[in-house]
């Protein structure tokens, strides 16, 4: 036995050195890539076992130490549990961030978000096509709250600068747009609301860090539904609200909001989005260049009337899109269709592929109809995702990361 702790407490001595000789290793070598830290995502090296993949803590509760005190950190799983904390500081690094909240879902990090940057009477600004869970949780909710709201075309910075004018408390960007692929100039807007000490929030969900991070272009936090391209596989609902040292009271503030209504994401779905992320910095790559294929063929398709995609060169923001996004247009495109709304009703139940569901950024084939939930021009809007979701009378395709897209784009 004295062997076997001998051994062991050289083998935690050995992993000490290790990752402390790597830390100074990486400090000299300067910021990992972020393909290099989704590569990595969560695997830190067990001083214990060895084991390169985390564990998963289940534990609701934790030990108090013998005075009454909590010295390793952990009260109660609402407060805090270890891997959830391991996600938090991986998905904090990826966004080049200080700090990050996980939540059970993305609707649950943008409600937390408004409750904790907001309050009854403050006017904030959203984009003229958000998201319509973003929009229906304003004017269901926090319209009744008191909380007044202006929809503005997030891709003409001198309207966001004339809307700022009025007074706001928050501004709320996506980028590009859902459902009309607009591309938001984040550092122009960023500084727009810098200038006036109004908090800049980002959703990213359509790009994920492996494409734009928003932080460095100067927003005040980042909001993800990790749901989608995070996590990679439809296995699991999360949400994420990430910030840097200049936003440390507005992420305080989000976690207080977290830890008092309890909208914490589970430690097995912690888990899987670490796993998810491992491989991100492979799957967006291949979500990209079938969509660049895909928007392709349909703007040259006789029963097509627009495609909206940013990686079209006559896209309106396709200059700015090259710019901010140099490492792909992301996975997501929309297009109307000839025929209006009994066309699109068409695509979706002509096709032989595509499953009928309801999500975006996984591997398998989806497709989604809506009815009309807005504008009247929706009905003949289809919102092609690889990996993607459509509103309105819309058609969603989730394509597949690893198809082969030769024998789908055949005429």
């Amino acid at each position: 036995w004295s062997r076997v702790l001998m051994f062991r407490a050289l083998r935690r001595h050995t992993s000490l050195c290790h990752r402390r000789l790597s830390s100074i290793a990486d400090s000299a070598r300067g910021p990992l890539h972020v393909q290099s830290l989704l590569a990595h995502a969560g695997c830190e090296i067990d001083e214990s076992t060895g084991a390169l993949t985390p564990p998963i803590h289940l534990s609701s509760t934790f030990q108090r130490d013998a005075d009454n005190e909590y010295r390793r950190g952990f009260v109660y799983a609402r407060a805090q549990n270890p891997t959830r904390d391991l996600l938090e500081r991986s998905l904090a690094r990826l966004e080049a961030g200080s700090d990050a909240v996980a939540f059970a879902s993305g609707m649950a990090a943008v409600s937390a978000t408004l409750q904790a940057l907001c309050k009854p009477g403050d006017r904030v600004l959203i984009p003229d096509d958000a998201y319509h869970g973003v929009r229906h949780l304003i004017s269901n909710v926090y319209e009744k709250w008191g909380l007044r709201v202006q929809q503005v075309d997030m891709s003409a910075p001198e309207a966001v600068e004339s809307a700022l004018q009025q007074g706001a408390a928050l501004v709320w960007l996506e980028t590009p747009s859902n459902p009309m692929l607009k591309v938001t100039d984040v550092a122009s807007i960023s500084a727009l609301c810098a200038a006036r000490g109004v908090p800049c929030v980002v959703d990213a969900t359509w790009c994920t860090p492996a494409l734009l991070r928003p932080l460095e272009h100067g927003a005040s936090l980042v909001v993800h539904s990790s749901t989608k391209y995070l996590g990679g596989h439809s296995d699991l609902t999360g949400g994420v609200v990430i910030g840097g040292e200049a936003a440390a009271d507005e992420v305080r503030r989000v976690r207080e909001v977290q830890q008092l209504a309890g909208a914490v994401a589970s430690p097995f779905d912690c888990w899987l989005l670490l796993r998810g992320l491992r491989s991100l910095a492979a799957r967006m790559p291949l979500h990209c260049s079938n969509a660049l294929r895909v928007a392709a063929f349909l703007r040259d398709h006789p029963a097509v009337s627009a495609v909206h995609y940013p990686g079209l060169p006559e896209h309106p923001q396709h200059a700015l899109a090259a710019a901010q996004l140099p490492n792909g247009y992301g996975g997501m495109l929309s297009f109307q269709c000839e025929g209006g709304r009994e066309a699109a009703v068409a695509v979706a139940a002509s096709t032989r592929l595509f499953v009928r569901a309801t999500s975006l950024g996984m591997t398998a084939t989806l497709l989604n109809v809506h009815r009309a939930w807005a504008w009247a021009w929706m009905w003949a809007l289809d919102v092609l995702s690889i990996g993607w979701h459509a509103h309105g009378h819309v058609c969603v395709w989730a394509w597949s990361t690893g198809m082969n897209m030769d024998h789908l784009l055949a005429p």
